[in-house]
């Protein structure tokens, strides 16, 4: 997922969350927000997010929601809905408590600041930050790199930590040979198997079957 133009957002409408009646009205915009995210973290196969400039509110929301981000040197981002007496509601506090722990996850919101990609990036939110220069060409190299790989694969991994989110490491444990063997039937394992036996470690090439 990317933007385009100088920004990727510089927040949200306002006026849409202004324009609604009632606490029930209100709740049922920010349940239809909710849905966008919860739809990406929710999909089998890998998902990246390019951060090429600003990135505030609810694009970061749905840049948690995403496996992987990557972000330019230039990108600074920010959870600042505290200027209109809100809280994120796209799920942005929880994921980057997730990613960063609890503590960063307040900081972020209570102050409402914006941090910089390499803040991010030692902070374990961000993955990687790109140069500016040539930003685009290094996201599509590290997103062909996961392309070529065993997609159903990669969706099994994502059901384990699915798990470990939810129960931890006893329940990913006890989830992991469910989910793992459930991939026997798969071309990609089959053929690589068969690859690694006759042709050595990395010469297979997966079809995501």
């Amino acid at each position: 997922m990317r933007a385009e133009g100088k920004l990727v957002s510089g927040g949200v409408d306002v006026a849409q969350f202004h324009a609604r009646t009632s606490q029930a009205d209100t709740k049922a915009l920010y349940d239809r927000m909710l849905e966008l995210p919860e739809r990406i973290a929710a999909l089998d196969v890998p998902t990246f997010f390019a951060a090429h400039a600003l990135t505030l509110t609810w694009a970061l929301e749905v840049a948690l929601a995403c496996d992987i981000v990557l972000a330019s040197e230039k990108a600074k981002f920010g959870l600042v809905e505290r200027v209109i007496g809100l809280t994120p509601t796209m799920g942005g506090t929880q994921r980057l408590a997730q990613r960063a722990g609890v503590a960063r996850a307040k900081e972020v919101v209570f102050t409402g600041e914006l941090f910089d990609a390499a803040t991010f990036e030692r902070w374990n939110v961000v993955n990687r930050v790109l140069p500016v220069e040539g930003f685009d060409d290094a996201v599509l190299d590290v997103v062909r790199q996961v392309a070529v790989g065993p997609t159903r694969a990669f969706g099994a991994a994502k059901r384990i930590l699915r798990v470990h989110e939810s129960s931890g490491v006893p329940g990913a444990v006890a989830a992991t040979t469910r989910i793992a063997s459930e991939l026997f039937e798969t071309e990609d394992l089959q053929h690589g198997m068969a690859s690694f036996l006759e042709n050595g470690p990395g010469k297979a090439t997966f079809s995501g079957r």
